[in-house]
This record gives structure tokens, sequence and C-alpha cells, in this order.
């Protein structure tokens, strides 16, 4: 039988791993047989490529992947830099200066480094649920070049807070809810739809042969572009709306359904 979409992008948290970051036996062997019988799988991840390497390990997979929201396209067999979209330091001012005086955690990160001012024990288990390593830096030096992505973390009240604060700032750079307990702050152009079709022009592959699969804001723009966006059923409504289909839960093997019925 023949594979109805040559490329499949697949979100990773919320998505391909349960909320435990856990990759269930289902959702590997169907996503290791969908790459067997010729789909490109690409992993479209808010993490960097520190992150998402290893669940690409687990996989027994390579290839492109897409991280930090579409900010930087980075291949797995070279750890070459693909694409990235650098932010301009000067506009990161005033959230760094928001959340010193509001007690909100950030990091910074580079295509494959991460910086953090100070860490705290919650911030190290946090850390360590998603495969970041970050290195604590002294931010009154300056900040480093290639910055492609700046982190802030917090309690869901804490977040809906920021959120609602810089909202009403100057659209210089974009600000996007990538998890409850996330928000990340980047290039105006990055997002996961644009860097989906910027590989898949490089690929030659119509966006009519790509599916994608996401639970969150941050993977609307990949689900939008793709020839079918498919949302999982633990995603907010919005996130739902803006799909062609809708999937099963992260608990239960959602991806793994959705390849099976669809590709």
């Amino acid at each position: 039988m023949a594979l109805n979409y040559d490329l499949v992008a697949l979100d990773v948290d919320g998505t391909l791993l349960t909320d435990e970051h856990v990759l269930t036996d289902a959702v590997r062997e169907a996503v290791r047989e969908a790459a067997a019988k010729g789909a490109q799988i690409v992993l479209c991840s808010g993490r960097g490529p520190g992150g998402v390497l290893p669940v690409m390990k687990e996989l027994e997979l390579a290839g492109t992947l897409i991280s930090h929201n579409g900010a930087a396209t980075v291949s797995s067999y070279d750890h070459a830099v693909v694409h990235q979209y650098e932010m301009t330091p000067e506009y990161l001012a005033p959230y760094i200066a928001y959340c010193k005086e509001n007690g909100v955690h950030f990091d910074l990160n580079t295509a494959f480094e991460m910086m953090v001012e100070r860490m705290t024990p919650e911030a190290e288990v946090m850390y360590a649920r998603f495969h970041a390593k970050p290195a604590e830096y002294d931010f009154t030096k300056g900040l480093p070049a290639g910055l492609l992505k700046f982190t802030v973390f917090g309690s869901k009240e804490q977040m809906d807070i920021v959120q609602a604060d810089w909202e009403q700032w100057p659209a210089r750079l974009q600000s996007i809810r990538s998890g409850d307990f996330f928000i990340d702050v980047q290039h105006a152009d990055a997002n996961k739809g644009k860097a989906l079709r910027q590989l898949a022009l490089s690929l030659g592959i119509d966006r009519n042969r790509i599916l994608a699969i996401g639970n969150y804001y941050n993977d609307i723009s990949m689900l939008e572009f793709a020839g079918l966006g498919i949302a999982m059923d633990n995603s907010p409504e919005l996130v739902k709306q803006s799909a062609d289909a809708v999937t099963l839960s992260n608990h239960e093997d959602g991806v793994a359904a959705a390849l099976r019925k669809y590709v």
C-alpha cells in the first residue's frame, strides 16, 4: 500500500511524548513503521536540538529536525545548522529587565547553548525532564551573538500574567505560549510553519504531501501549513479549531492512531 504522505512533522512534548515525557512502545513502533515505508519523519519542537536529538535516538531515526519553535533547523547527522532566525539583542533588554523585576525565571538560547542567570532546584528538575543542561551566564557583561530564543518558566498563573503584560508591548519580537508553564520570545518570523515550508521546498515536497501533528499554540502555524494538520485531543480548543482533524490524546497513543489512520 502506498503512503499518503511523504513527510510527517511531529511535535514532541504533549504530542509524541506523554506528559511524563515518555515515548510509548505503540507510538515508537508506528513512527518507525511510517519511516520504514518511506515517510520522512521530522521532529518539530520548542526544545533546542540538544533536547530533540535524544528523542530521535530513542526512535532510532536520523535526519532533519526543526527546533526552538522553528528558529533553528538542524541536521542530526553532523549537527549543522541548516537555517536559523537570530534575534536583535537590544530588543531583549525589556524582557530581561521585566523578569528581574518580577522574579521570573528565564533562559537564553543559541542553536546549541542554553544560558541562565541562576539555577533553582525547581528549574533543575524542569531542565532535566527536557534533556537540557543550561550554563550560568553573567548577563551584565552583555548578550552573546546568535540568540534564537528567550524562554520564561513558572506556574501557569504566573505565565498568564506575563503573557497578558507582554501582549501589550510593541511587536518587535514575538512571544508565544509553548506550554502552560512556558512562554518563548523569538524573532518575529520564526515559527514551525515557516521552517517546515522552507524544509519542504528544499526537499521538493508539496505541502499537500505533508502531515503534521501537534498539541499547543506554537504548533498552529505548522498544522495550518501542512496538507493535513492533526491536533491531539489534549490540545486547547483554539489548536483543535486550527487543525483538519483531531486524534486521541498523548496518553492514548494519539500519534500512533493518527499515523495508522491517515499515513
